[in-house]
């Protein structure tokens, strides 16, 4: 199994990977196609597919952001069971992000994630992949060592169209277990940055930012 970066929608394992989201992601969660140009073209957004006999069987995309010293997952996609997908891709990933911060002077201090609430979500397959199922994948997240962050979470659609998305928890990784909060003021700038780049955001997310701003630490429970 091959481990390639795309850097291109001109790339025809970049349409395969699309397919493939829109298979297994619901469409808010999807960027359209067109929009994926520059992000392929940053050289800050890292997007891998996992390749077997030239077909995209898996897929994952991650940044790793040197002024906090700290990465952000943003999809993990497993197209097919059978194959320790899971695996493969979070040792490839973390090796590549130990690589990025062992150039930072660094040593990673952890890992964003976006987790989806199994007991939010209604009657959503996942395109039918098994390891996809959000009960399932939660469960896989909690053995890698992600922890929930305190605080009720929504995000805005990637549509773009101002709607607030909820059914998922903010969660985070740190490589030291011991690590039980974070900074708020962590959280914030990075969401901030984060979701920068959708000019229309829901109120009910401004809203979760201030509350945010209103704490000093945020707890890490268990998943």
């Amino acid at each position: 199994m091959e481990y390639i970066r795309i850097t291109s929608i001109q790339d025809p394992l970049f349409v395969k990977m699309h397919e493939l989201m829109k298979d297994v992601f619901p469409p808010e969660e999807v960027l359209e196609f067109e929009l994926w140009k520059e992000p392929l073209e940053d050289p800050g957004i890292r997007v891998f597919v996992a390749v077997r006999e030239g077909d995209v069987v898996g897929a994952t995309e991650y940044r790793y952001y040197p002024q906090w010293n700290i990465a952000m997952t943003d999809f993990t996609i497993i197209g097919r069971q059978g194959l320790s997908l899971g695996r493969f891709l979070a040792h490839k990933r973390s090796k590549d992000l130990d690589e990025l911060a062992r150039q930072n002077g660094e040593e990673l201090f952890g890992m964003f994630a976006e987790i989806y609430d199994p007991y939010g979500i209604e009657d959503h397959e996942f395109g039918g992949a098994k390891p996809m199922n959000p009960f399932v994948r939660r469960e896989v997240l909690s053995h890698l060592g992600y922890k929930k962050l305190d605080f009720p979470y929504l995000h805005p659609s990637w549509k773009n169209d101002g709607e607030a998305v909820k059914g998922l928890d903010f969660c985070f990784m740190p490589a030291d277990e011991e690590i039980t909060e974070l900074p708020s003021g962590l959280v914030i700038n990075f969401l901030t940055e984060y979701y920068a780049v959708l000019s229309a955001k829901p109120q009910e997310w401004y809203g979760m930012i201030e509350q945010l701003k209103g704490k000093e630490k945020i707890s890490l429970l268990p998943l």
